[in-house]
């Protein structure tokens, strides 16, 4: 007799159909993308099992045992302790620091694991290249989490375009928001501030969208791009004259939007990205002394004046595709959004606005009727707890698991080839500013 299955997971197979078998996976990574698709395996145990984790940070890979029941001898510090002996899974889920993200992607696609591997790729072009090709030479699926391409909205946009309601695509037009206290918190004092520590901006936050332009041109082949962008603000030049080297003890913090005070310890309270800042576990205080602590004494509470970064906090994107359809891309972090996106799509027929959200609504105006419609979603996220991305992280996981219970590459809609010519668009646009020139394209 089977284990009775919970009501969210009752709810989805009656939505989407049992699975037609449980996958197993190991965790590369216990961060908190990590811990999100991990996640997934706690609503939907009949779908996914997690069966080992490797992470260096102890607490966290102590946490992962518990959650999920490993034994000692699959919780490991370093991935390689897990690539010895026998295969333990299907597939292994990748989410360590960006420039770290080759080494394992490779070493497990040999072992004959399906390989889902966070966004970005990686940080150069050599190292997608190997990664995409090690996973093609060894018959395993690759799964980059460009999660967008399976956000209910995006994939609505998809079918009303290949539809032919609103013609031949002319034009894009698509805004990352990534929002004024995000970008200080991950791009001038985070992980994510020096190119040479992880990669550059418009790859770490935007590959995401740049995929998306590519998804919806239908995949064409780009002839040319050309980007313009600069670190405008976050520098010390712009750093007032009575102001200190953190947040804690300026004297102008009051008049400062990117004060960490206001950030972090000023409410409205967010989960992220104080869990980055400080987690409970390194610390025996309560966590409002472990926090402040925290900004005291490491890089988060510093002035954005002052810190060590160097990567763009403004870029643009122009790009020629060989119908002749052009597209642009805005990074930008100076918005009140923070990460929501703003899309609007012109055809030879009508035209497609979509302000980003879940439950949209997407807006489609057609020329010959100068009818304009509200057009929602299939779907929306189950409450589950894999939930970032308005839900996104589910429908990836819940594609990704089934694509390899099924053997299905079908179901992956963003594997090998069309990741890598993304990623590729996101290099050149790079290139292209740098150069200050435009980069013409194969």
């Amino acid at each position: 007799m089977g284990v009775k299955k919970s009501e969210l997971e009752q709810f989805w197979d009656d939505k989407d159909g049992p699975p037609s078998r449980k996958v197993t996976a190991v965790i590369v990574g216990c961060g908190q993308r990590g811990q999100n698709y991990a996640a997934f395996a706690l609503d939907f145990p009949s779908r996914m099992e997690v069966v080992g984790v490797a992470e260096p940070v102890s607490h966290r890979r102590k946490m992962m045992e518990k959650l999920f029941n490993i034994p000692e001898d699959r919780s490991v510090k370093d991935w390689r302790e897990l690539t010895q002996g026998d295969k333990l899974a299907d597939a292994v889920i990748i989410c360590t620091q960006d420039k770290d993200h080759k080494e394992p992607a490779v070493n497990f696609a040999k072992l004959g694991y399906h390989v889902l591997v966070e966004k970005p790729m990686s940080v150069s072009e050599e190292d997608c290249r190997e990664i995409t090709a090690t996973c093609e030479e060894n018959g395993v699926f690759l799964a980059v989490c460009h999660v967008l391409r399976y956000f209910p909205p995006v994939v609505k946009i998809k079918e009303i375009i290949d539809s032919g309601l609103i013609g031949d695509v002319m034009t894009i037009n698509h805004t990352e928001n990534v929002g004024y206290w995000h970008f200080a918190h991950s791009f001038v004092r985070g992980n994510w501030r020096k190119e040479s520590e992880s990669t550059f901006s418009l790859m770490a936050k935007c590959c995401h969208d740049m995929d998306l332009i590519y998804f919806w041109m239908g995949e064409r082949q780009a002839t040319s791009i050309q980007s313009f962008g600069s670190l405008q603000h976050f520098k010390r030049s712009n750093k007032p004259e009575n102001a200190s080297g953190n947040c804690l003890t300026c004297p102008a913090e009051e008049s400062c939007p990117y004060s960490a005070i206001k950030t972090y310890l000023s409410p409205p309270a967010r989960h992220w990205p104080m869990t980055v800042v400080c987690d409970i576990e390194d610390g025996s205080e309560n966590y409002a002394t472990s926090l402040r602590r925290a900004l005291e004494t490491g890089p988060y509470g510093r002035c954005v004046y002052d810190c060590d970064n160097d990567v763009c906090d403004s870029q643009m994107v122009n790009i020629m595709f060989e119908s002749g359809a052009v597209a642009n891309l805005t990074m930008t972090a100076f918005s009140k959004q923070i990460c929501e996106r703003q899309t609007r799509i012109t055809g030879s027929r009508g035209e497609i606005r979509w302000e980003g959200k879940a439950e949209g609504p997407i807006i489609v105006y057609n020329f010959l009727t100068e009818e304009e419609t509200m057009v929602s979603p299939d779907l929306v996220a189950p409450p589950a707890k894999t939930c970032g991305h308005g839900g996104a992280d589910f429908f990836l996981m819940n594609s990704f698991t089934k694509a390899v219970a099924n053997n299905d590459a079908s179901l992956i809609k963003s594997g090998p080839a069309a990741s890598l010519a993304s990623h590729l668009l996101v290099f050149s646009a790079e290139k292209s500013r740098k150069t200050n020139s435009v980069v013409k394209l194969a």
